[in-house]
């Protein structure tokens, strides 16, 4: 049997999982105060030269991003989520495709989320549930 480090949380996400996914919120907050097209002009840059997120790396950045914040953890915090867990995935030279959009699926909200392979990653919804308004992909220029 072994036991968890002392640098591992019950979560299971290793101290340095943590630490990076705090570093990124400060940006990834700072982003999200921002109009949407400042934020994908600044996402484009970022995201220049990095590969393709896979769907393991995605969901393993949105999850510590979640464990390091209660806002992004929540509901109402799809917009920092999703940017720091995207700015988390670059760190790792990887993108995911970030997106916005709205469900159309009443009642009718906005969301901001993430994508690895063409799916949502970490949304728990069918392919189709939310509709993409922006999306920043990696080595791509935005669709709108």
């Amino acid at each position: 049997m072994t036991t968890p480090s002392a640098l591992e949380r019950p979560t299971g996400i290793p101290f340095g999982r943590r630490l990076a996914a705090r570093l990124v919120l400060l940006p990834a907050v700072v982003l999200s105060l921002l109009p949407p097209r400042r934020i994908r002009a600044a996402l484009e840059r970022v995201s220049r030269g990095a590969s393709p997120a896979t769907a393991a790396r995605a969901q393993a950045a949105r999850d510590a991003v979640c464990a390091v914040s209660l806002r992004c953890a929540g509901p109402r915090g799809c917009l920092p989520r999703s940017l720091g867990a995207a700015l988390l995935c670059r760190l790792s030279g990887a993108w995911p495709t970030w997106c916005t959009g709205v469900r159309v699926v009443p009642p009718f909200t906005a969301h901001a989320w993430i994508e690895a392979d063409g799916r949502p990653v970490g949304e728990g919804v069918p392919d189709g549930y939310f509709t993409r308004l922006i999306s920043v992909a990696p080595g791509s220029r935005s669709a709108r």
